[in-house]
């Protein structure tokens, strides 16, 4: 644990164990922090979301829900510095991993390494993307979403915006790991929707879209994908640069705000 990100993360979640499980702070805090940033964007379970959120909140007083607020931003500030696993971190920092509950994350360096393989070259990416404008991962046991953080930092490294250029549908049959990835996913702008459900017995009861799947209105590209793959036409593939695709957020399809936020000078998105 040598990053001050991560040990101030722990410390205040460390600082809330006084008064109340630790286990259980840990994925009150996924959840409601979940709930805060898909109420931004996905109107639709919002309200059912906003009742959980105050329910959760009931059970805490006025500072550990500000302490809340500040693992928020610890977290967010981790993740600006370089993409990693931040919250599969925290877990085990905080030692709530353990055999009797059987979670364990992959170790980031090894989902790097496992993503590289799997994504392969900028050419094989490329032509990916030629065959319908854009490439789709599909992740069946997500945890905290790691593996799916290294894909999109291995794209990125290819020299492709993963902002507009991938798509992930991933699934975990722990709704605490689902809100662990959709925060992570959310804040770094991966297009995504997480799912709590089992994948091998094809059951699902929960999904959650990322921001950047509402914001970029995915579902559409998703449904005019899969059109032109029953007619056989062919994709437009998007203008791409050397560095990275230029970003161009569309309209949300809920009518919410059309300001494209900040982006860096390689052209990925900032929503801080």
């Amino acid at each position: 644990m040598n990053s001050p990100r991560l040990k101030s993360i722990v410390k205040l979640f460390e600082s809330c164990r006084y008064k109340h499980d630790l286990y259980t702070v840990f994925g009150d805090w996924c959840e409601t922090s979940a709930i805060a940033l898909s109420n931004a964007v996905d109107l639709a379970p919002a309200e059912k979301r906003e009742a959980r959120f105050q329910e959760i909140a009931g059970k805490y007083g006025t500072e550990t829900m500000g302490t809340f607020s500040k693992i928020m931003g610890e977290v967010v500030m981790a993740l600006e510095d370089r993409p990693h696993d931040v919250l599969g971190a925290t877990f085990h920092a905080l030692e709530l991993h353990n055999k009797a509950r059987g979670q364990f994350f992959t170790p980031y360096p090894v989902c790097q390494l496992m993503a590289r393989i799997v994504a392969g070259s900028p050419d094989d990416m490329q032509k990916m993307i030629a065959q319908r404008g854009f490439m789709l991962a599909q992740e069946p046991a997500a945890g905290s979403g790691a593996m799916i953080i290294a894909l999109a930092e291995a794209i990125l490294d290819a020299g492709i915006n993963y902002q507009q250029c991938l798509h992930v549908t991933a699934v975990d049959i722990d709704p605490r790991a689902v809100h662990m990835a959709y925060i992570q996913l959310s804040l770094l702008h991966i297009p995504a929707t997480v799912i709590v459900g089992d994948s091998l017995a094809m059951r699902f009861s929960d999904q959650w879209h990322t921001l950047a799947h509402v914001m970029g209105g995915w579902s559409t590209k998703l449904r005019r994908a899969g059109e032109v793959a029953n007619t056989n036409r062919p994709m437009p593939v998007p203008a791409m640069v050397p560095s990275a695709a230029k970003v161009a957020v569309a309209p949300s399809p809920d009518g919410l705000g059309s300001a494209a936020p900040a982006t860096e000078k390689n052209g990925q998105l900032r929503l801080f």
